[in-house]
C-alpha cells in the first residue's frame, strides 16, 4: 500500500505488529495525546492490516462510545482509504457489519457502541480476534473489559485510541501507567506527529481550548480539572444585542427550589446572540412559582422582545411537568435536551472561541453565573460545582441540542402531547 505523509511515530502505530518490528512480541498498542494528531487513521490502518496478516475469516470489533461517532471519527476516513488501496468494503447498516477482503481473503469487522454500563450485554456472546477501541478513556470500565475478555482467539490483541482525560481516570491508572506489566505498547502523540496538519491548522486549533481542554487536547496530558470552566469569559466578552435577527429559539433548565433560567437566542448573520434570559431564584425571592407562572413569563420574554414566532426550545427533559404546561398551550415545539455535562461544556467552550454563539451584556444572571461556574475540587473525574449553574446549563442545552439543527434538524426528537402526557415524535 501507498501510504504518505505519515510520520515515524504514525508508522510505528500502524505496524508495531510485523515480526521485524522490536515491538512485535507486546500483545496491544494504547496511543493517546492530542486532537488531530492523526493516530485514529494510522491506527485503524495498522488494525485491518495486521487482521488480514495474521487472519483469514475472523471476527473483530471496531469500538467507540456510539456507532455513530465510530463512523464519523474512524470509518469516514479509514474506509476510502482502504478502498483506495484494493481492499473491498461492504458495509451491512442492519447488522452494523463492515465486510471486507482482499486478495481472495474475507474477516469480519463488527461496530459496537460503548455509550453507558448497559452496552457491555451488546458485546457479549460474541468471539473475538482483536478489538479496536476508539474514545477508550470515553467509555465505561466495564464494557472496555467485556470487550477485551471476548478476544479468546489464540494471537488476539487490543488496540486502544483515547485524548486524554482526568488523570484519576481508571484507564490511566490501569492500562497507560501499567503498560509494561499489560505487555501493551504506548505511544504519545502530539500535533506535531502529523505532518499533514499544517501550522495554520495548529494554531487555529490551540486558539478553540484553554485551561484543561487546552492541556488535555492540545498538548495531550491527563490534566486535573480547577479553576473556572470558562476562564476566558470575563469581561469584554459579552456583546450588546444586534439591532435585528432573522429567527428565535430558546433554552431552559427548569428549577422547582433551584433557580430556573430560560434564555431567549436570536440568530443573525450565522451568530446565534443570548438575547436575553428569565432567571428565576424562589429561594432569594422567598416564593416558588407554579408551572404556569413560568410559562407566562416565558410569553412575556417573548412579548418584551418583540418575538411574534419562536421555533422551537430545548427543554431539560426531567422537567416533565413544566414540558407538558407547554405542550398543553401549543404554541411551542419542545425538543429534549442533551444533558451530557462535561461533553455539554466543551461544545461551550468550543462555540463561544468560534464565534458561534454570542452572550449579550443584557443576560445579567448568565454574566454573573459565568464568573462563579467552577471545577470541582478533590474529587475523582470532571465535575463542576452544583452552584451557580443554572444559566450554564441552559446555555449548554442550547449548544448541545439546538446549535446542531443548523445541519440536521430533522434528526431532533419532537415532544408532543398524548392522553396526558408526553412522548418523542420523531426519534434520532
Amino acid at each position: 500500500m501507498e501510504i504518505k505523509a505519515f510520520s515515524e511515530k504514525q508508522l510505528l502505530a500502524m505496524n508495531w505488529w510485523e515480526p521485524e518490528c522490536p515491538f512485535s512480541e507486546k500483545t496491544a498498542i494504547i496511543c493517546d495525546g492530542a486532537v488531530r494528531s492523526g493516530k485514529t487513521l494510522c491506527m485503524g490502518l495498522g488494525f485491518v492490516l495486521w487482521a488480514f496478516w495474521q487472519f483469514e475469516g475472523a471476527v473483530f470489533a471496531f469500538c467507540g462510545k456510539t456507532i455513530r461517532s465510530l463512523k464519523r471519527n474512524l470509518m469516514g476516513t479509514l474506509l476510502p482509504v482502504l478502498r483506495k488501496e484494493g481492499f473491498s468494503c461492504t458495509y451491512k447498516e442492519t447488522e452494523n457489519l463492515l465486510l471486507i477482503a482482499y486478495g481472495g481473503r474475507k474477516n469480519w469487522f463488527y461496530l459496537f457502541g460503548g455509550r453507558d454500563e448497559g452496552s457491555a450485554a451488546l458485546i457479549q456472546g460474541i468471539t473475538l480476534s482483536g478489538v479496536f477501541l476508539d474514545e477508550a478513556a470515553l467509555m465505561p470500565r466495564s464494557f472496555i473489559e467485556q470487550a477485551l475478555a471476548r478476544c479468546s482467539v489464540e494471537g488476539s490483541r487490543f488496540w486502544f485510541n483515547c485524548n486524554p482525560e482526568n488523570p484519576q481516570h481508571w484507564f490511566y491508572q490501569e492500562w497507560i501507567r501499567k503498560a509494561d506489566e499489560k505487555n501493551a505498547l504506548y505511544l504519545h502523540f502530539t500535533m506535531e506527529d502529523n505532518p499533514s496538519l499544517s501550522r495554520e491548522m495548529r494554531l487555529r486549533y490551540q486558539s478553540l481550548y484553554s485551561g484543561p481542554f487546552y492541556r488535555r487536547f492540545i498538548l495531550g496530558e491527563w490534566a486535573e480539572t480547577h479553576g473556572l470552566v470558562y476562564p476566558f469569559m470575563g469581561e469584554g466578552a459579552f456583546c450588546s444585542p444586534p439591532s435585528r435577527c432573522s429567527r428565535f429559539r430558546l433554552s431552559c433548565d427548569y428549577g422547582t427550589v433551584n433557580p430556573s433560567s430560560f434564555g431567549l437566542w436570536g440568530e443573525w448573520k450565522h451568530v446565534w446572540y443570548r438575547l436575553n434570559e428569565y432567571y428565576y431564584d424562589s429561594r432569594k425571592e422567598g416564593i416558588s412559582r407554579t408551572d404556569e407562572e413560568h410559562y407566562r413569563a416565558l410569553e412575556k420574554l417573548l412579548e418584551r422582545e418583540g418575538v411574534h414566532e419562536m421555533e422551537c426550545m430545548a427543554v431539560d427533559p426531567s422537567a416533565a411537568s413544566f414540558i407538558q404546561t407547554v405542550l398543553r398551550h401549543g404554541k411551542f415545539r419542545v425538543i429534549p435536551a442533551k444533558n451530557q455535562v462535561l461533553d455539554g461544556i466543551r461544545q461551550v467552550s468550543v462555540a463561544l472561541k468560534e464565534g458561534r454563539i454570542r452572550i449579550c451584556s443584557t443576560c445579567r444572571d448568565a454574566i454573573r453565573e459565568f464568573g462563579l461556574y467552577r471545577w470541582a475540587e478533590g474529587k475523582p473525574g470532571d465535575v463542576p460545582v452544583k452552584e451557580n449553574d443554572h444559566a450554564m446549563d441552559d446555555i449548554r442545552y442550547f449548544v448541545s441540542t439546538l446549535l446542531p439543527l443548523e445541519k440536521e434538524d430533522t434528526g431532533a426528537p419532537v415532544l408532543t402531547v398524548e392522553r396526558g402526557g408526553y412522548f418523542a415524535e420523531r426519534e434520532d
